[in-house]
């Protein structure tokens, strides 16, 4: 049996026209993946911006918070010094001298409570910021494992648009889906956080 030169052509062209066609949709998949994950990434670091700057403003008010902390307390102790001291004093004054005297305690006494609560106030503050602090970073590390296992995926995409091997595209989709899963988790609220990994990356 022959061999028709003509029809060996054709096929080869018709094979040759198929990979080219394979290659296409690949690379048009490739670039559909890559626009919509930069879209992704993009929105991602607006947020990721707002939340770094909250926690910079729960920092501050913590250290803020405590500082006045100090401050009350220091203020107490000044104050629950000098109460001793006039009651220690006030038994030997004269009599005339004891209505002042009791005037100054019962003051003090007030101004001590006074700072007591004021204090108890400003430490319940500076515990709520580390809180707020805290929650922001749980955020905020779910946009950094998002923004890492996006970036390899695009990484990956690039490969896949030089090599055109459509393995490696749908190995590309391995982590872009667990990037756009912390992604949302970010913007949702989600409690999904792989703390080993964050530990390892921190």
């Amino acid at each position: 049996m022959e061999i028709d030169p003509m029809e060996a052509a054709s096929e080869a062209a018709e094979s040759e026209a198929g990979k080219r066609d394979a290659a296409s949709r690949l690379s048009t998949w490739v670039a559909i993946t890559v626009a919509l994950l930069a879209t992704f990434l993009g929105v991602c670091k607006v947020k990721d911006d707002n939340i770094v700057q909250a926690m910079q403003q729960a920092q501050a008010d913590k250290l803020d918070h405590w500082a006045f902390y100090q401050a009350r307390n220091l203020r107490e102790e000044v104050a629950k010094a000098t109460l001793v001291q006039l009651s220690l004093a006030a038994p030997g004054a004269p009599a005339a001298q004891q209505d002042p005297y009791r005037d100054a305690i019962t003051n003090y006494e007030r101004l001590i409570a006074d700072q007591g609560q004021k204090k108890e106030e400003l430490r319940q503050q500076a515990e709520g910021d580390q809180k707020t602090y805290d929650d922001l970073n749980y955020h905020d590390d779910q946009f950094d494992l998002s923004d890492a296992l996006v970036a390899l995926a695009i990484s990956l995409l690039a490969l896949t648009a030089l090599t055109h091997k459509q393995w490696l595209y749908w190995l590309a989709l391995v982590p872009t889906v667990f990037g756009v899963v912390m992604g949302l988790s970010g913007f949702f609220g989600w409690h999904l956080h792989p703390d080993m990994l964050s530990r390892l990356l921190s």
